[in-house]
């Protein structure tokens, strides 16, 4: 066979330029995956170092690296539908309250009503850190419930406002006074009538913490004031608040619960105004003890029972009457007696029950209206389902009853379905 030596030169030589190619190829990849990798290994050094920044930054200013703070930002979207089957006053019909159904008949309507509210909704910011004074921590809290003059209005309304640093808080929060572990596991907004609920302007002080807690405040005063049959109708009266109000609570909580005694000391009176000559003014003092206690049982379920006894309360109760009654120009206070006994169950991760009945009575004086509030009553039985992670939907009946000081009464029930998302988020921060 006869060889082409030309073209066997040219493949040899086209090889060789090949194979030389593939060889110089082989390094420059060897060369860029090392300077890959370098790259690489200098890119997690660096995020090492910057993790290990605030520790360094704290270690050297002498703190702990877990001196850290955090700044949460967290709420709840809410609606509510509400088939109410009489009727109430119609500023707050969004949620029961005894002391806003008519003992007259057809006063408000007569056919009940339907009502959809996002009036629930809330959002809050919370900060906390610790001190050299001890946790710092920083409360910013609204929804959209309207009161006093936005009564039945959805408008933004401040729940809590206050700082707190050691054992000083200072700020609008829950008076001492109550104890908002009595409020069951409910989708109504105002929960039981017999409870002590407010949240009050106050400096307050708490030299003991822990499973055992002891605190004292100096509060906002306020009272209602009820002016009796006999008195000048052509005077203005008014509350007259020359001192804050004194409270205290103890506190003493395990695994099993806890129990908790609420008091309350204050000055409370009336003044009129407007007509010279005929400014009368008169005060008396006012006193409460709140008894409460949640006693846990089987994994999630407790039992919430409240009474609360005193005059001159009625201005610190969720659904209560007046303080004082003005009699012949004189101050009289007004005995109170609230009540609460609920029961929350849990049937399994994803569905619970509430249960229970709550009740404030006044015992009135001979000379206030006949149409004075003396008792409400509340009760409700819901069921609650939890199908994923911060979303609850909810079916609840309430039943409500008035009585006046007449005898004359009126009740309201209804079914309230709710619909809640929550979230929240945690923002951690080195000091």
């Amino acid at each position: 066979m006869k060889v082409h030596w030309l073209g066997v030169s040219a493949i040899i030589l086209i090889s060789l330029f090949v194979t030389n190619v593939m060889a110089e190829s082989l390094d420059t990849l060897k060369e860029q995956l090392e300077e890959t990798k370098q790259a690489t290994q200098d890119l997690e050094n660096r995020i090492k170092a910057l993790e290990q920044a605030p520790s360094t930054e704290m270690a050297a200013a002498g703190e702990s690296p877990e001196s850290k703070g955090q700044f949460t930002i967290y709420g709840y979207a809410q609606a509510d539908l509400i088939q109410d089957f009489n009727r109430v006053d119609p500023d707050w019909n969004a949620t029961l309250r005894p002391s806003r159904i008519p003992t007259v008949d057809g006063l408000y309507g007569d056919d009940g009503e339907t009502i959809f509210s996002v009036r629930q909704t809330r959002l809050g910011f919370f900060s906390e850190r610790p001190t050299d004074w001890g946790d710092f921590n920083a409360k910013v809290e609204f929804d959209f419930f309207g009161v006093g003059g936005d009564a039945g209005q959805t408008t933004v309304r401040p729940r809590h406002f206050y700082g707190e640093v050691g054992p000083i808080l200072a700020g609008q929060t829950h008076s001492l006074f109550m104890d908002i572990n009595v409020f069951p596991n409910s989708i109504d907004y105002w929960g039981p009538a017999g409870m002590v609920f407010y949240r009050n302007v106050q400096l307050r002080w708490t030299p003991i913490k822990g499973p055992v807690t002891l605190a004292v405040a100096l509060e906002d005063p306020g009272n209602d004031v009820n002016v009796g049959v006999s008195e000048d109708p052509d005077l203005t009266y008014q509350s007259k608040n020359d001192l804050p109000d004194f409270t205290a609570r103890a506190n003493v909580s395990g695994d099993w619960g806890h129990v908790q005694a609420g008091g309350i000391l204050r000055q409370v009176g009336f003044e009129t105004v407007g007509l010279d000559g005929n400014n009368l003014s008169d005060d008396a003092v006012g006193w409460g003890l709140n008894l409460s206690t949640n006693i846990n049982l089987f994994k999630k379920d407790r039992i919430i029972l409240s009474a609360v006894y005193g005059k001159a309360v009625g201005f610190y109760m969720n659904d209560g009457g007046s303080d004082i009654v003005v009699v012949g120009g004189q101050t009289e206070t007004l005995p109170l007696l609230g009540l609460v006994a609920f029961y929350d169950h849990y049937w399994n991760d994803s569905l619970s029950s509430s249960i229970g009945y709550s009740s404030t009575t006044i015992d009135n004086h001979d000379d206030q209206s006949e149409d004075s509030f003396k008792k409400g009553e509340y009760a409700l039985a819901n069921l609650l389902w939890y199908p994923v992670e911060n979303t609850m939907f909810g079916v609840e009946y309430l039943w409500g009853r008035r009585e006046d000081k007449s005898g004359a009464d009126g009740t309201d029930h209804r079914i309230q379905f709710s619909f809640k998302y929550s979230f929240d988020k945690v923002f951690p921060y080195a000091m």
